[in-house]
């Protein structure tokens, strides 16, 4: 197994992971009366909070909606088709 195999299998799965994190995440701002401390919010929320809270402090809220969630999303699907899709840095290395 070389390298560039492995880091496609691990990097798959995680940025497709991180992706639907955040997917879920802008769904919950929705509800804003959500304590997103709580089972099963907080599932949600721990593994996002570490990139949303300094994103928070570069682009305030749009009209009273947080639109950081939809910036990591764009930003993981970016990373993601860079490295794993067809024409991704990650595959032309095989």
């Amino acid at each position: 197994m070389t390298a560039t195999t492995l880091a496609t299998w691990i990097l798959g799965p995680l940025l497709g992971l991180a992706i639907f994190l955040f997917i879920f995440r802008i769904v919950l701002t929705w509800y804003p009366q959500l304590d997103l401390n709580r089972w099963p919010f907080n599932f949600i929320a721990w593994p996002t909070e570490p990139f949303l809270v300094p994103t928070r402090k570069l682009v305030p809220p749009i009209g009273g909606v947080d639109i950081t969630p939809i910036i990591w999303v764009g930003i993981f699907s970016l990373l993601r088709e860079i490295l794993l899709g067809q024409q991704g840095l990650l595959r032309m290395m095989h």
